[in-house]
């Protein structure tokens, strides 16, 4: 249990004010339950996501830098995001102003057009959701806390692709014990056994959903996502945990879509692992956003006595 984290700025993202609306929900629900504190960015504008990075990268890096110079001018050096996306994209800015001059030179040249100061590297660092509840609360006090454990319901932990990769932007991970691993990441496991949870070895917890194609070629993604699916449920998972809007939202509308186009179902359910942390720590399923999501998981839950 550290200090550390207990209060930090929050950049939800763009996602998270729309269709990954239940992920902020449970995330400040789950905060405000642990005791921890987040302070949303004043005036935050999108990290650039896919779009913007593919026309122009470094128009994406003075995007997500000005979202960290927010940070530091409200007084903080961490910002926590909870989306896959937006967490990769600060954390690509941060390693770009440190190694590129390039970068540096098109943040202070757009900076200085907008009549803003620019955003100088090593001031801010970014986190995941996970590692502000695993560092900030800890696996052994977080079981403590537990009022209503999940009862050995059985997850697959689904990290997706931005979580880990590239591996150089994340100089923290990979440094030996009590660190995120980029190869097996463990962190989403360790916060939900400590909530009563039963994690199924699940093979596929880094490979991509294929959320960059669906609109492109949503065949693909429904293929990609129909993997992770039936992969899950071979593992024995009733419950497939996310914690990436994009991935959730992927997951969610292949799951109808692979049944609807290529006549395969499957009955794993989708639920964010903040929901299920949530109703772990005594919160309802409806306060968690449980009914907000497009995978219907009541039934299931109301059986585990988690409705």
């Amino acid at each position: 249990m550290s200090d550390k984290y207990r209060k930090v700025a929050y950049y939800p993202g763009c996602a998270l004010e729309g269709t990954g609306h239940a992920y902020n929900r449970s995330t400040k629900e789950v905060g405000k339950a642990l005791g921890l504190e987040l302070v949303e960015l004043q005036n935050w504008n999108c990290c650039g996501a896919m779009e913007v990075k593919n026309v122009d990268p470094k128009l994406q890096t003075f995007l997500s830098a000005r979202n960290l110079k927010i940070a530091e001018d409200m007084g903080f050096d961490t910002v926590m995001a909870p989306c896959n996306g937006c967490y990769h994209n600060l954390k690509k800015a941060e390693y770009d102003l440190s190694h590129d001059a390039a970068s540096r030179a098109t943040v202070e040249q757009l900076s200085a057009k907008s009549g803003a100061t620019a955003y100088q590297a090593g001031h801010v660092s970014t986190i995941h959701a996970l590692d502000w509840i695993r560092d900030a609360i800890g696996t052994e006090e977080l079981g403590k806390r537990v009022k209503n454990s999940l009862n050995g319901l059985k997850i697959a932990n689904y990290y997706g692709c931005m979580y880990t990769r590239p591996r150089h932007i994340f100089p923290e991970k990979d440094q030996g014990a009590g660190s995120e691993s980029t190869s097996k990441p463990h962190f989403m496991d360790d916060l939900l056994a400590a909530a009563g949870a039963v994690n199924v070895e699940y093979p596929l917890k880094t490979a991509c959903c294929g959320g960059a194609h669906t609109l492109s070629d949503s065949d693909t993604s429904t293929r990609l996502v129909l993997n992770l699916l039936t992969t899950a449920e071979a593992c024995g998972a009733d419950v497939i945990a996310t914690e990436c809007p994009t991935c959730h939202s992927g997951l969610e509308m292949h799951q109808m879509r692979a049944e609807k186009v290529f006549g395969k179902k499957t009955t794993v359910k989708i639920l964010y692992f903040t929901q299920l942390l949530g109703m772990a720590l005594g919160l309802s399923a409806r306060r968690v956003g449980v009914h907000e999501n497009f995978s219907d998981a009541r039934d299931l839950l109301k059986a585990r006595g988690l409705g």
